[in-house]
C-alpha cells in the first residue's frame, strides 16, 4: 500500500508539472498572437503615433486649400456641351429581297427612302462673356462641328438650348451662346505668355461622358510652344500631364490662381480609341482673346495675309544659303500681287522676325502673321544673300479664295540640293548636277510650264544654277517679265516653255 501510495504521488506530481507547462505555453502563444493582430498593431501605433512636422503639414494643407478654392471658383463657369449631329442617307425599300438578281437593275431614283441618323457628342466649354441676358462660352470647333442640336448643362444641374455664335477651324475654336436669367460667373482669363514649365496646371471638364462630368484633374505644365496639332491646327500649345480625356475638349486649363491659361484641345495617345497617357495639349488663352470679341461682333475671326508659301529649311538648304544655326522660315514661293510681293519679299528670303519678335519656324510665323490686323504695316526681318534686312509690308485680310489662287504662286516649285539620299533614290552618280524638284504646286506657273516632281533644274532663264543660293538669286533678279527653266528629266535635257508674268 505504501509503495502504491508513493507511485500515485509521483504520477500526480508529473501530471501537475505537465499541466502547468501546457498552461504556460498556451498563455505565451496567446500573448504572441494578440500582439500580431490589427488590434495589437493599433495599440502600438497609438503608443507611437506618426508625427508630421507642422511646417510640412501647413504647406500641404495650404496647397490643398488652394486647389479647393480654384475648383470652387471655376466649376460654376464650366459647361457641359451635348451635341446631336443629324445626317440623312438613301436606303433601299426592298429589305431582304435580292431584287436585282431576279428583276435586273432598278431605277435608283424610285423605291428608295431617306433614313435619318443621329449621332451624339460630348464636350466642354467655359463661360467668358455676358450681355443682355446672353452668356457666351468658348469651346473647340471640333466639338460643335456639324452639330444640328446643342444643349449646355451647368454644374447646378440646369440645362439650356444653345446656338453657335462663331467658329474658326484653323485654330479649332468656337463660341456658343445660351439665354437664361440665372446667374453664372465669368471665368478670369490669365496671361499665357507668362506660363512656364513646371507651373501647376488644373484641367476641368467632362471626360468620357456624363458619369464623370465636371471633373477636376491636376498636373503641371510639361512644355510650352508645342506644334503639330491635328487637322492643320496653327496654334502653338501648352503641354500638360494633367489627365485629359475625350470630353475634356473645350474645357479650361487653369493656373493655381484660378485663371484660364488655355483651352484643352487634344491628346497624344497610343491607346486604341484615345486615352490619357499624360500628354494633353491646350490652346494658349492669349491666342484666343481677340477671337472672343470678333465672334460676338462678327460671328467670325479675321486673319492677316502676307502672301508667301513657307517651308522649314533643311540643313542642306541652310548650308547653301549660308544661314546655318539661324531660326526662322523660308519663303519658297510668293503670291504675285500679294502684300509680300508689293512690299519686296522675294522667293528665297529667310524670315527671322516679325515686328522684332523671333520666328522659330513655319507655324510660329503663320501665327504671328495671322494675328496681324488687316491694314496694319508690319516689319519683317529677312536674310537675303547672307545679309539681314528689314522689309515693311502692309498686311491684308486672308480669305480662302486668295490663299488658294495657285496660278499666282511664284514660281510654284520647291527645290532641294542633291544629297546622298536623293542621288541614291534617282540612281545618280556624284557628278550629277541640278536641283531636285521636290514639289510642283498644282495650277502654278511651274505646273503650267510642265515641270514635274523628280525633274532637276539646271538653269533659270538661261542662267546656270548649281545650288539653292544661285537658284533664288536668278529668280529674284532675272524673272521680272517671264520665266523658263532648263531641266534634266531622266537622261534628257529639256527647256520648258516660257511663262509671261
Amino acid at each position: 500500500m505504501n509503495i502504491k501510495r508513493k507511485l500515485s504521488s509521483r504520477n500526480l506530481f508529473i501530471f501537475n508539472l505537465v499541466l502547468i507547462g501546457a498552461i504556460f505555453g498556451f498563455s505565451l502563444a496567446f500573448l504572441s498572437f494578440s500582439c500580431s493582430t490589427p488590434g495589437g498593431a493599433r495599440a502600438r501605433a497609438e503608443e507611437n503615433p506618426v508625427i508630421i512636422p507642422e511646417n510640412a503639414l501647413a504647406v500641404a494643407e495650404g496647397l490643398q486649400t488652394a486647389f479647393n478654392a480654384v475648383s470652387e471658383k471655376m466649376l460654376p463657369s464650366v459647361i457641359e456641351l451635348k451635341t446631336v449631329s443629324v445626317r440623312r442617307q438613301q436606303v433601299p425599300n426592298f429589305n431582304g429581297i435580292p431584287w436585282e438578281f431576279f428583276f435586273g437593275p432598278r431605277d435608283r431614283g424610285q423605291n428608295e427612302q431617306e433614313r435619318e441618323y443621329r449621332s451624339q457628342g460630348l464636350g466642354s466649354g467655359i463661360i467668358v462673356r455676358y450681355k443682355d441676358g446672353v452668356y457666351y462660352a468658348l469651346t473647340n470647333y471640333h466639338v460643335i462641328d456639324e452639330a444640328t442640336e446643342i444643349k449646355v448643362a451647368t454644374k447646378d444641374g440646369r440645362e439650356y438650348t444653345a446656338e453657335v455664335v462663331g467658329k474658326d477651324e484653323r485654330k479649332d475654336l468656337a463660341m456658343v451662346s445660351f439665354k437664361t436669367n440665372d446667374q453664372y460667373p465669368l471665368a478670369s482669363l490669365g496671361d499665357s505668355d507668362k506660363v512656364a514649365v513646371g507651373d501647376w496646371a488644373i484641367a476641368i471638364g467632362n471626360p468620357l461622358g456624363e458619369q464623370f462630368s465636371f471633373s477636376v484633374t491636376m498636373g503641371i505644365v510639361s512644355a510650352v510652344g508645342r506644334t503639330g496639332g491635328p487637322g492643320g491646327n496653327i496654334n502653338d500649345f501648352i503641354q500638360t500631364d494633367a489627365p485629359i480625356n475625350q470630353g475634356n475638349s473645350g474645357g479650361p486649363l487653369v493656373n493655381i490662381r484660378g485663371e484660364v491659361i488655355g483651352i484643352n484641345t487634344w491628346i497624344a495617345s497610343n491607346i486604341t480609341g484615345g486615352g490619357n497617357v499624360g500628354l494633353g495639349f491646350a490652346i494658349p488663352i492669349n491666342n484666343v482673346k481677340r477671337s472672343i470679341d470678333e465672334f460676338i461682333e462678327k460671328g467670325s475671326t479675321s486673319y492677316g495675309w502676307l502672301g508667301v508659301s513657307l517651308i522649314d529649311a533643311t540643313r542642306d538648304i541652310m548650308a547653301e544659303l549660308g544661314i546655318e544655326n539661324r531660326r526662322g522660315a523660308l519663303a519658297s514661293q510668293v503670291f504675285l500681287g500679294s502684300p509680300a510681293d508689293k512690299g519686296g519679299i522675294r522667293p528665297g528670303d529667310f524670315i527671322t522676325h516679325v515686328n522684332g519678335k523671333e520666328t522659330r519656324g513655319v507655324q510660329p510665323l503663320q501665327m504671328l502673321v495671322g494675328d496681324l490686323r488687316p491694314g496694319e504695316t508690319a516689319s519683317f526681318t529677312v536674310i537675303r544673300d547672307k545679309t539681314s534686312r528689314e522689309i515693311r509690308v502692309r498686311i491684308e485680310e486672308r480669305t480662302d479664295q486668295v490663299a488658294a489662287d495657285n496660278k499666282k504662286l511664284w514660281p510654284g516649285i520647291t527645290v532641294l540640293p542633291l544629297n546622298d539620299q536623293i542621288r541614291k533614290t534617282l540612281e545618280l552618280d556624284d557628278k550629277a548636277k541640278g536641283l531636285y524638284v521636290a514639289q510642283v504646286i498644282s495650277g502654278s506657273p511651274s505646273d503650267i510650264m510642265g515641270i514635274r516632281q523628280g525633274d532637276r533644274i539646271s538653269s533659270v532663264n538661261g542662267e546656270t544654277v548649281n545650288d539653292i543660293a544661285s537658284f533664288y538669286k536668278v529668280l529674284r533678279e532675272k524673272t521680272n517679265q517671264e520665266l523658263w527653266f532648263g531641266i534634266i528629266r531622266n537622261d534628257s535635257t529639256l527647256e520648258s516653255p516660257k511663262f509671261k508674268r
